[in-house]
């Protein structure tokens, strides 16, 4: 099987995504923005693996872009999580890291489907 990035990449940001629920979970901090962060951050994965079962090339670019949405979503969180002082600079730099990096790549990998779809 073909070696996918962005699946790669999305499924271990949502583990990370996981654990920082878990960890806020048992801290008791940031209880409803836990709730957000991993319902968005794990989508991003799933909208992904969903988009390479499309059942056309705009069926693929429309799950990429609900996976982008996602993303600044969870980006969103994990701001609004680091300026409330809930999550430190360290963690929220690491993730803010990675989430910055699977947008990056969805974005260019929406610009090539739909130049290749032309």
């Amino acid at each position: 099987m073909r070696e996918n990035i962005l699946i790669d990449k999305s499924v271990l940001f949502a583990a990370r995504i996981i654990k920082l629920h878990d960890y806020l979970v048992k801290n008791k901090k940031g209880l409803t923005i836990s709730k957000q962060i991993v319902r968005s951050g794990t989508s991003i994965g799933a909208n992904i693996n969903e988009a390479n079962y499309g059942q056309s090339p705009a069926d693929f670019v429309s799950k990429l872009h609900i996976a982008l949405k996602e993303t600044a979503e969870t980006e969103y969180w994990l701001k609004l999580l680091y300026t409330a002082e809930i999550i430190d600079e360290k963690m929220s730099e690491s993730l803010l890291t990675d989430c910055l990096e699977i947008k990056r790549i969805l974005v260019a990998s929406i610009k090539t489907a739909k130049e290749n779809n032309k």
